[in-house]
């Protein structure tokens, strides 16, 4: 396992170049699950005008996609070191900077394209401004829209305040309250900023290696403002250059990957605070509440579909209820008084627990099957309660309505939001243009044009040349590439494929930029690799398959585990109390509190491991019973792999039943 992750200034740690062959830039660019941009991201840097002065350096942090046995072959001038484990961005950035000759080093996501001169502009901006550390260039979107987080300010308290509470969007323009993305600055003018985005760091080997890189404590996000903040504390200027641009596909590791980027983004902003703000108190609880706010709001947004199918659902649940009792009784509320509110709570509670049981609302799509298999279940849950609860036992037909009402309105709420997807929404036909009458060209219109692909509607192709042919590939040429602004309003294009490879890098941005349209989105093609043309396939026609997500990820499961921590801990901190010392060694106290604060898992992870995400370390778990201190640490690591992948209460009852019996425990 890799662990130097710290820079240092000490030879013996890092690679000094003898005098005369330091090369002018190393590229320090560290890999996550995304070989296929990573593999136009290195094809965009050969092509750089100064591709022969230039070293590159990939840093992989344990991908499972067979990045590194994909791209070695393809790249044997570049320098590949493979964590055995994902270290997070920073301190694997760290050890690409440990071994980094170059005059400059730039830090560079892996899902972004250069401009053939961006090396070359960065370097002669820094030979001419001493004073600065680290520069950033002008950062795009692929839709050609600016990137607001390549230039910004720190998160003061009352910069924070407004980028928390929304005041920066509403007054974008004003110095006042758009302290933090800088909005109230043009795009176009080189002047010195706070801080950079992560994607691209252009920096002064002597600044960053004074800086000793990034900080470890933040795993990810957070580190590159942290970084910008050490360098200026040092007595360098960080600057915002515009004078060239790249692309930047937001994101994309994190898309590939488990990770809670919610959760790791706002406690990088925590960390970042407390390390940097902690003089203040108030600022620091003031700042926490923000964040604890912006999260809900976070969630809130990104399960907004879910929720509001949830709460359509609660509806119909109570007026289906209501609907059926004076069918029944001939009037709405015609149980007695007592009943009144009990029933529309029980009710509402049993169902949607069945439907979340079931996996309906916040894992994968949302389906009438899975709702109707939730529904059926809470209708012999509250048929059972009736039993126990004879009071409440008023009629079984009201019930059966009650069920029938809901399991129509259910369908038709499902149907109606299939239709949108389909007409309007994430499944709806995608316009495409192909830019580029090539090999690859047609070979993407005619992956594109199979049953499967069915969302993407080719509505033509756009000619590089001045003298077009009038067909290419089935499709009708519209016009010349440089009327492509005007076909795309025309057309209502929402896809850009460029696949065309006399376009320079250059070239290409200039397209971008003169879109520059959130409503379509670019995609370059120019490299032939089956990598790139499937996943852009993919991208066009909506088809391209989200990350595997193991039970222990999924809402229902966290939900199930969390309820029985909680118990848990209730239980051995009440009547339970006596075995708490015989079960867990050390400050038992101390371990059920971190449980209780949702740190830690009754039954978990090994701690002193590689921990796949969605797990949490336990009090005990498969390694802990196998006894950890005869096992090897990739037996520890398998051991915590299969148990986030084959996670069930069943598992969590057989771990437990086996810490509680057997004689050695390895906690």
């Amino acid at each position: 396992m890799i662990t130097t992750v710290q820079i240092t200034n000490t030879s013996e740690q890092r690679r000094d170049a003898p005098d005369g062959v330091r090369p002018l830039v190393s590229v320090v660019i560290v890999n996550y699950n995304v070989k296929d941009f990573l593999l136009q991201c290195l094809r965009s840097l050969q092509q750089s005008s100064v591709a022969s002065d230039t070293e590159i350096i990939v840093v992989d942090n344990d991908s499972s996609d067979g990045s590194l046995e994909f791209l070695k072959p393809l790249f044997p001038d570049v320098t590949f070191i493979a964590s055995k484990e994902n270290i997070g961005f920073g301190r694997a950035n760290n050890l690409g900077i440990n071994i980094a000759k170059g005059e400059f080093i730039l830090l560079l996501n892996p899902d972004t394209i250069v401009s053939e001169n961006t090396l070359e502009k960065m370097a002669e901006y820094m030979r001419s401004h001493s004073e600065v550390g680290m520069c950033g260039c002008k950062v795009l979107n692929p839709d050609g829209t600016f990137q607001l987080a390549c230039r910004r300010g720190y998160p003061t308290p009352w910069a924070s305040f407004c980028k928390i509470f929304g005041l920066q969007s509403l007054f974008p323009n004003s110095k006042f309250f758009a302290q933090y993305n800088q909005t109230f600055r043009s795009t176009d003018e080189t002047y010195y900023i706070d801080a950079l985005i992560g994607a691209f760091m252009f920096a002064r080997r002597e600044a960053l290696l004074q800086a000793k890189g990034f900080d470890p404590a933040f795993f990810m996000y957070g580190e590159d403002l942290d970084l910008c903040y050490r360098i200026q504390q040092n007595g360098w200027k960080v600057a915002y250059v515009p004078t060239t641009s790249i692309i930047h596909f937001k994101g994309e590791s994190t898309r590939r990957s488990t990770l809670n980027e919610i959760k790791v983004f706002y406690q990088a902003m925590e960390i970042f605070a407390k390390k940097h703000f902690s003089a203040s108190l108030f600022f620091l609880t003031f700042l926490r509440l923000g964040i604890w706010l912006r999260s809900i709001l976070a969630y809130v947004n990104r399960f907004k579909r879910a929720l509001g199918i949830l709460l359509l659902d609660v509806v119909s649940i109570n007026s289906a209820l209501v609907v059926a009792t004076k069918i029944r009784f001939g009037e709405f509320l015609g149980f007695p008084d007592y009943a009144y509110p009990t029933v529309f709570i029980a009710v509402t509670l049993v169902m949607l627990s069945s439907l979340i049981a079931v996996g309906e609302y916040f894992e994968e799509k949302i389906s009438f099957r899975k709702a109707f298999l939730g529904l059926m279940v809470s209708f012999f849950i509250l048929s059972s309660l009736t039993y126990f609860f004879k009071d409440f036992g008023f009629s079984r037909g009201v019930l059966v309505m009650t069920i029938g009402l809901t399991v129509v309105s259910a369908a038709l709420s499902r149907m109606m939001l299939s239709i949108y997807d389909k007409s309007l929404g994430k499944e709806a036909d995608r316009r495409v243009l192909l830019v580029g009458l090539t090999d690859e060209g047609e070979k993407l219109v005619t992956a594109l044009q199979t049953a499967e692909r069915r969302n993407a509607h080719l509505i033509g192709a756009v000619s590089v040349e001045h003298t077009p042919k009038l067909e290419f590939a089935g499709l009708k040429v519209l016009g010349n590439v440089e009327y492509l602004p005007k076909l795309i309003e025309d057309f209502k294009i929402h896809e850009v494929v460029i696949a065309d490879t006399s376009l320079s890098q250059n070239a290409i941005m200039r397209i971008i930029m003169s879109v520059a349209s959130p409503s379509v989105r670019f995609h370059i093609a120019q490299e032939y690799g089956d990598v790139v043309a499937a996943r852009i396939i993919s991208e066009v026609s909506g088809t391209a398959a989200g990350i595997q997500k193991y039970p222990i990820t999924r809402f229902r499961y966290k939900l199930l585990k969390k309820g029985f921590d909680l118990m848990a801990v209730i239980f051995f901190l009440t009547v339970g109390l006596p075995i708490v010392y015989l079960l867990f060694t050390g400050n038992p106290f101390t371990k059920l509190w971190r449980v209780f604060k949702g740190e830690m898992s009754i039954v978990g992870l090994f701690p002193d491991a590689t921990m796949p995400a969605g797990g949490k370390p336990g009090l005990t778990g498969l390694a802990h019973i196998s006894l950890p201190k005869r096992l090897s640490e990739s037996a520890i690591k398998n051991l915590n792999q299969y148990y986030v992948e084959h996670y069930s209460f069943t598992l969590d009852m057989d771990i437990l039943l086996k810490h509680l019996f057997r004689k050695n425990r390895g906690i």
